[in-house]
């Protein structure tokens, strides 16, 4: 394929260059302008260099793809507001036996929810969760941090909603959403199972140096609603505040109990004495109550007129006594007659409440349906959304709001400098150039087709990578059979997703659980770049190996 003028060439690279840089390091000190400004950057060289017409660019931007993004965003808030995640952390500490069980629940969790929830949004309400448990537990956080996010990334690519190149690869190749999941679905449970035994074996003397207990803690143990912070849909970017110190709870509460026990006993022995004189107490309050009253009604009284007055002074003290009781009762009666009202609003209030989470669960059961019946996803998604914002019956401002749309306007920016790139010419001879190795029919084309794919998600990111390689990859494969063009859209998806675990920097997951482990400071967490190889090589490796021979297409 012949290259575009040189210049052209030229510019359409430097622009992509700098897209590159500034999406794979966003706080680069030359410009430290972040991801979304970096592609919004990049979109514009493009257009500027006249690479891209702007009615190209517009063009680039593809909407069904926004669509779904923005509509799964939508259902994972409302999700959450339902209480779907602390539901899962629950889960993670209901009858636990120690770090072992800890972290197979984590792999088996964190998979199935971002499979359903998206990865980033799974990694960004689980990462607190965790390291509350492993907190409270004196367990160390690492472990359980990379099952986190190695399982978030295997799971995520059983769903076309799992991960944002998932979205891409299910909107170009139009593979519905069951043959999408039934074909990797193989490979995944296999995948996380894989993972498991690897991360048993790596930090299996650091689990056993632990006390295999049981974990006891409740859930509002385990976290508060306060101490939740409400997640934004941005890719390795998340603003967590350090939650509140809940060991200096937890000994203030140890320190309690064991008066509070002593007090429980003394108190049974003087609880027949005490109940000799309730009555005479009684008495006597009532009295002095009466007394005070009294007090109060004649101050009332001289207020209102002198007959009436020389009237009440006349009655015998016996009589005004009587009367002062008798409104006393009925105060008390009063108030316990608001205390009822208040009792049966509270009831109603949490069957509304109960109704609404209800609600929420069935209608995205709904969507997942319907997305297995093989509806437009995008349009599904959506429609989803706008349910439970009508179900919701209030301002959807502050939900809204939570939505990351510069995640939606990362997307944008990196359709437009992607395309531009296209146009230059130079992925087209790259591939021309790597095609007759990597015909996907054959286990040696296969396997360097799956190398380069790792290598490029982990230097130009997942998503870009399926926007270079993707509609190359399918017409080879195409070329050879419908079916194979149906299982290279898969491999790809699969591939590209596992690769997010190789390194720190192949996934917004794994930055995502690594920074706020950094910010929570718990057991001075710090997982760096080489620490983290040394897991991600061999599980990446051997997990894409294995799910590659279970990959089918339907």
């Amino acid at each position: 394929m012949a290259l575009p003028p040189i210049v052209k060439v030229v510019l359409g690279s430097i622009a992509f260059g700098i897209f590159w840089v500034l999406a794979v390091f966003p706080a680069v000190p030359f410009l430290p302008i972040g991801r979304t400004a970096g592609s919004l950057l990049g979109a514009m060289l493009m257009v500027i260099f006249r690479v891209i017409s702007p009615d190209e660019a517009y063009a680039a931007i593809d909407l069904p793809i926004l669509g779904l993004l923005f509509g799964t965003m939508v259902v994972s808030i409302y999700l959450e507001r339902a209480d779907m995640f602390k539901y899962l952390g629950k889960l993670l500490c209901w009858k636990s036996q120690g770090g072992k069980d800890l972290l197979c629940r984590i792999v088996i969790v964190s998979a199935v929810s971002s499979a359903l929830f998206t990865n980033d949004t799974c990694c960004v309400v689980l990462t607190e969760f965790i390291l509350k448990i492993a907190r409270q537990n004196n367990l160390p956080p690492q472990p359980f941090l990379l099952a986190l996010a190695s399982s978030a990334n295997i799971g995520s690519s059983a769903t076309p909603i799992g991960n944002p190149q998932n979205l891409v690869i299910a909107v170009q190749s139009k593979i519905s959403f069951g043959k999408f999941l039934f074909g990797i679905l193989p490979a995944m449970l296999a995948g996380i199972v894989v993972n498991c035994i690897i991360l048993l074996c790596y930090f299996w003397k650091l689990l056993s140096v632990q006390k295999d207990v049981e974990v006891v803690v409740s859930a509002s143990e385990v976290v508060a609603e306060d101490d939740v912070i409400s997640h934004r849909f941005s890719p390795a970017t998340m603003s967590h505040v350090g939650s509140p110190n809940s060991q200096q709870w937890t000994s203030a509460i140890d320190g309690v109990m064991p008066s509070f026990q002593s007090g429980r006993d003394a108190g049974q022995n003087e609880s027949l004495r005490n109940r000799t004189f309730d009555n005479e107490n009684n008495i006597q309050a009532v009295l002095n109550d009466a007394v005070d009253s009294a007090k109060i009604s004649t101050s009332s009284r001289e207020a209102a007129g002198s007959a009436g007055t020389s009237q009440r002074r006349d009655e015998p003290a016996s009589t005004r006594l009587m009367r002062t009781f008798s409104s006393h009762t009925n105060g008390s009666r009063e108030l316990t007659s608001l205390q009822s009202e208040d009792g049966k609003e509270g009831l109603i209030e949490r069957w509304k409440i109960l109704l609404w989470k209800t609600s929420v669960y069935l209608v995205t059961l709904g969507m997942l349906i319907s997305l297995l019946m093989g509806l437009n996803m995008s349009w599904t998604a959506v429609t989803a959304a706008l349910a439970l914002i009508v179900l919701d019956f209030k301002d959807a401002g502050p939900s809204l709001e939570k939505v990351s749309y510069s995640l939606l306007i990362f997307f944008c920016g990196m359709f437009i400098t992607v395309d531009g790139f296209n146009r230059t010419g130079i992925p087209s001879a790259l591939w021309d150039f790597m095609e007759p190795h990597a015909q996907i029919n054959s286990v040696g084309g296969t396997a360097l087709l799956s190398l380069v794919i790792i290598v490029l998600s982990n230097i130009a990111s997942n998503v870009p990578t399926v926007l270079l390689l993707g509609a190359r990859v399918a017409a080879s494969a195409a070329a050879i059979s419908p079916a194979e063009e149906s299982k290279a859209w898969l491999l790809l998806a699969w591939v590209s997703t596992v690769a997010g675990n190789l390194s720190l920097l192949g996934s917004a997951a794994n930055l995502i659980v690594c920074r706020a482990g950094s910010m929570v400071n718990i057991f001075g967490y710090n997982l760096s770049f080489l620490r983290h190889l040394r897991f991600g090589l061999p599980s990446t490796l051997v997990v894409t190996a294995i799910g590659l021979l279970l990959i089918r297409s339907y």
